[in-house]
């Protein structure tokens, strides 16, 4: 371990001046190639469904009723609907299980090309289950939006993450929250009635999801294969130096080859991890422990509580029904704008202020948002109040866990485990997602507004957890890294396993 610390601390002089540059122009083009058949389809799925729920449940009564001369009874167009919402969740838990291989077979950028396949199926599908009058195909189109979904949610951070200069992985893996965050904004107000929000328009606004998989299908193959890719996986050290060049410029490659190369040195003979070698190795138990509970955080920490009451709260205060969709553009504003901020600041501030600084103001938002919702009917103000309360959560759940878990996933684990993780950390997300969504209204209906209780105290275990358990990973090697959490649960890792710390990469 100490050669392999010295070999990293040796090159450090190498890298000083990549912190005066700003990243060059063919990596930020390569960004948005990645993004925009990316994880922006993900937030754009997610959001379009709001705007065309009625028409929808029309159509799937219309239709039953041509089939059986009735109307559909209610409790039926409810379960339908309820599935037609919720296998995206389904769809995104089966992507994310597989993304992982994928990206180890086809290669980062392949996969990506590969994964909008999905997405344009899914286009054709949905729309045309009007004209054909199944609403059968609405499932199976929203089933493959999910896998689509999935896959990109994993592989697209992983891209991401290889491709940046060490002095700026975090802004550049930012990249995937920015374009989520986008996503859900664009689907947002593309489904206002001025635009393709009328009953008539519906099956093309579910279609409108094969724009970005084309756009991405006709930039994305002009840019290079990740180099880490290239170098560690497919040991092709001429493709990768042609990948640094295109990406960094000329003169600005070199240090980031030689980290490659270190790692490399260090993973020699080992194979890619598949998720049950990651389970079984104790040397990255506390790496994987952490990110299995980031990812379950994000998606059980509340945000989606807000997003249940904000349409009541914009009504409580005062706010007309039809007006509602307009204010609710704002919380998607909210998080592409706390999104584009992470990613300012996040290699000034590094990884653990924002995400424990996030977390804490979680904690504060909810307890704040529980005392106006109960004092809700005191005073004309507090409606207010509680909206400010909204608006302030989404803030802060942008600024901190919404970027950064995704940059932790990537930079916890080196190349070999790195895929893996992605896989578990997705799997667990969407599976989050998924239980979240079967028992939140059990959770209202039980407590009301004492819900964020609940989620205060998943906030605070997660900062807690965060501050006396997860270094520092800002402008270091991934070997930096994994190093610095071997030396810290030595002593537990060898318990655990009989594992001594002899080896940076494992």
């Amino acid at each position: 371990m100490v050669k392999g610390t010295e070999a990293v601390t040796e090159y450090q002089p190498l890298l000083s001046d990549s912190h005066m540059k700003l990243p060059s122009k063919s990596l930020l083009l390569a960004i948005c190639a990645v993004g925009i058949g990316g994880t922006f389809q993900c937030g754009y799925n997610i959001s379009i469904m709001n705007a065309p729920t009625k028409s929808i449940q029309n159509f799937i009564n219309q239709t039953w009723l041509g089939r059986y001369e009735t109307d559909i009874p209610e409790h039926t167009l409810t379960l339908l609907w309820s599935i037609i919402v919720s296998i995206f969740t389904l769809g995104g838990l089966i992507g994310a299980s597989f993304g992982g291989n994928l990206a180890i077979k086809l290669g980062r950028k392949g996969a990506l090309l590969i994964n909008n396949t999905f997405s344009l199926l899914a286009a054709l599908l949905m729309g045309l289950s009007y004209p054909t009058g199944l609403y059968e195909l609405l499932i199976v189109g929203r089933f493959l939006t999910g896998i689509n979904a999935g896959i990109s949610m994993c592989v697209q951070p992983l891209y991401l993450g290889e491709i940046a200069p060490r002095a700026f992985r975090g802004a550049v893996a930012m990249g995937t929250s920015i374009f989520i965050t986008s996503g859900i904004l664009v689907g947002q107000v593309i489904g206002l009635k001025e635009l393709l929000g009328r009953d008539d328009l519906w099956p093309v606004l579910l279609s409108t999801t094969s724009i970005p998989a084309v756009m991405q299908l006709l930039i994305l193959p002009w840019f290079p294969e990740s180099p880490r890719y290239l170098l560690i996986e497919r040991d092709d050290s001429d493709a990768c130096t042609n990948a640094l060049r295109r990406l960094h410029g000329q003169e600005d490659y070199r240090a980031e080859q030689e980290d490659m190369e270190r790692e490399r040195i260090s993973s020699q003979g080992q194979e890619p991890m598949s998720p049950w070698q990651l389970f079984r190795d104790p040397t990255l138990r506390w790496q994987l422990t952490t990110s299995v509970l980031l990812n379950a955080a994000q998606q059980l920490n509340g945000i989606n509580a807000i997003y249940f009451y904000a349409s009541y709260v914009f009504g409580q205060s005062g706010i007309p029904a039809s007006k509602i969709p307009y204010v609710t553009l704002g919380t998607g504003a909210c998080e592409c704008l706390t999104a584009l901020t992470c990613g300012m600041l996040i290699e000034s501030l590094g990884r653990r202020v924002l995400i424990i600084g996030g977390y804490s103001l979680m904690t504060f938002w909810c307890v704040c948002l529980t005392l106006t919702l109960t004092l809700q009917d005191i005073s004309p103000a507090v409606p207010y109040l509680s909206m400010a309360c909204v608006f302030a959560f989404i803030l802060s759940f942008g600024l901190g866990p919404g970027g950064v878990t995704n940059i932790l996933n990537g930079e916890l684990f080196t190349q070999t485990s790195r895929a893996a993780a992605y896989m578990i950390g997705g799997s667990i997300n969407w599976m989050s997602l998924f239980i979240i969504g079967i028992l939140f209204p059990f959770i209202v209906d039980g407590l009301k507004q004492y819900c964020f209780l609940v989620f205060l105290v998943i906030c605070c275990l997660v900062a807690t957890y965060i501050f006396f358990m997860v270094p520092e990973t800002k402008n270091k090697t991934f070997l930096e890294i994994q190093a610095e959490f071997q030396s810290k649960y030595a002593g537990k890792n060898s318990r655990g396993g009989g594992v001594t710390l002899c080896s940076v990469s494992r």
